[in-house]
């Protein structure tokens, strides 16, 4: 007689699959960190074929396919840690998620690159190194090698601890090592580099003052009012037209150097112009948009995520534009060398070379970008749509007025130093409208800080070391190079 408490053999079975499908849901979490860097390898062997095809009998063919696997390794960490400073505002005050910020970003980026990328770049890096210095053709291509590996290398180790650095700057210290290692310290620009060190502290600080300006500008002309909505139905359309004529000058100076040359002068003169045309759209949006608003700051928010997010566009694609083709330079130039033989001042980016670099960040901000632009966005300081606005605002107006003034500045440190602005405008305004004229206690300080002090030191330790770590790796790549070759 069977065992009536025996289980069906069919629960048996059923047992042994859950056991089964926990194992495979278990080697799937293992399996997900692994599976971004694995399309990153992709990618690069991807550019390193479309190198294979069309060098790979050429002499130096196998220098050009190494090259433009590195390269792909760099547009894939300016994706990762570049671009955050652009959609991190935009996310951290919910006026994008962070699909929406990845996909805008993605297309942007490489619009800006493909559009209106540079034409040529500068094989030296804006002249830190005296192309009269190179003795040949080789010494610079292992030169730029060892700058691109060094600089993707720091750009990496940067986003792995959480650090939004320059990818311009750690391309100036990969030159400035290979060069050093290669010709000695005479070869360099030390007037070029002086300048570039004095754009760690003007970037930050001026776009930290601007975005605080801003701020103090809207609490004091909308937040403060006793009629919120009417302030903001005057200021809301000026403040989108300064804007509007900020983007369209920086886009203008920066952003379309492939299309045409424009000056400075003539770019204001646009930029003004289009100011006007926005300001009279503008108006209506406003009036229509803030009908049956509730009298309070919270209701205003809701007036700046639209003009936030075309900002945060703007900024991406003026960044693809401008930043990419910095970035692919050294490849650039490695090929020129090898493909002619000689050494240039400047050399034309190859179609294939910008494809790189434009798919490249869209590989590296969707692979690897969010930790970044959470942290941004999100870690820094609190932000909404009104500061975040103004971080945007200062980082235009920043980058204008540094082309005016000739100064080498940085898109990254200009961004989170407003961001930086912004977070202690608010926490001096804390305590100077909570405890006017009486010293807090140290643990009362410690609370009311608004500004993350570890974020805030990790940053500004990062920015500090970047030229000379890149440039230490560099040097030693350099030379490990020339062992071997």
């Amino acid at each position: 007689m069977p065992n009536s408490n025996a289980k069906p053999r069919w629960q048996t079975l059923d047992t042994d699959l859950h056991r089964i499908s926990r194992v495979e849901v278990a080697n799937s979490y293992v399996a997900r960190p692994l599976l971004a860097p694995g399309i990153a390898l992709a990618f690069m062997a991807v550019a390193g074929l479309v190198a294979a095809v069309l060098f790979g009998q050429a002499n130096g063919g196998f220098i050009i396919i190494a090259a433009a696997a590195f390269g792909a390794y760099m547009a894939i960490n300016i994706g990762a840690n570049d671009v955050a400073n652009n959609m991190g505002p935009a996310v951290g005050a919910n006026a994008l998620s962070m699909g929406g910020a990845i996909a805008i970003a993605a297309v942007a980026e490489s619009a800006g690159a493909l559009l209106a990328g540079g034409e040529v770049v500068s094989t030296i890096s804006s002249g830190i190194i005296d192309p009269m210095s190179v003795q040949n053709s080789h010494v610079l291509i292992w030169a730029m090698m060892a700058a691109l590996i060094s600089s993707a290398m720091w750009v990496n180790l940067a986003t792995w601890i959480g650090a939004p650095v320059s990818t311009t700057h750690s391309v100036v210290g990969g030159v400035m090592g290979a060069g050093i290692a290669a010709m000695g310290l005479g070869a360099v620009n030390w007037a070029t580099m002086s300048a570039i060190a004095a754009s760690w502290v003007i970037s930050p600080v001026l776009g930290g003052v601007i975005a605080a300006a801003f701020l103090a500008l809207i609490r004091a002309k909308i937040q403060s009012q006793d009629d919120k909505i009417a302030a903001a139905r005057r200021w809301v359309p000026i403040l989108v037209a300064l804007m509007a004529a900020a983007f369209v000058t920086y886009l203008a100076v920066k952003g379309l150097q492939r299309v045409v040359t424009i000056k400075l002068e003539i770019a204001l003169l646009i930029g003004m112009a289009t100011g006007l045309l926005v300001w009279t759209v503008t108006v209506p949006w406003v009036r229509r948009k803030s009908e049956g608003m509730e009298n309070r700051t919270r209701s205003l928010k809701a007036l700046f995520g639209l003009p936030l997010v075309i900002s945060a566009t703007f900024l991406s694609f003026a960044h693809g534009a401008n930043d990419v083709a910095n970035a692919v330079g050294p490849l650039a130039a490695i090929v020129h060398a090898a493909e002619f033989g000689d050494v240039t001042a400047q050399v034309p980016i190859p179609t294939w070379v910008m494809i790189i670099g434009a798919f490249g960040i869209s590989f590296g901000l969707f692979l690897f970008g969010p930790k970044l632009i959470r942290m941004v966005g999100r870690q820094i300081t609190k932000l909404n749509p009104i500061r975040a606005f103004c971080v945007a605002l200062s980082a235009a107006i920043t980058v204008i007025l540094a082309s005016w003034l000739g100064l080498p500045v940085s898109s990254t440190h200009i961004a989170v130093g407003a961001v930086f602005g912004v977070g202690f405008y608010r926490e001096w305004q804390s305590n100077r409208r909570n405890q006017p004229g009486l010293r807090l206690a140290r643990e009362e300080y410690q609370r009311r800080k608004l500004v993350r002090r570890s974020h805030f030191m990790t940053i500004i330790a990062a920015w500090i070391v970047t030229v000379p770590a890149a440039a230490s790796i560099s040097a030693i790549i350099y030379l490990v190079l020339t062992a071997f070759a």
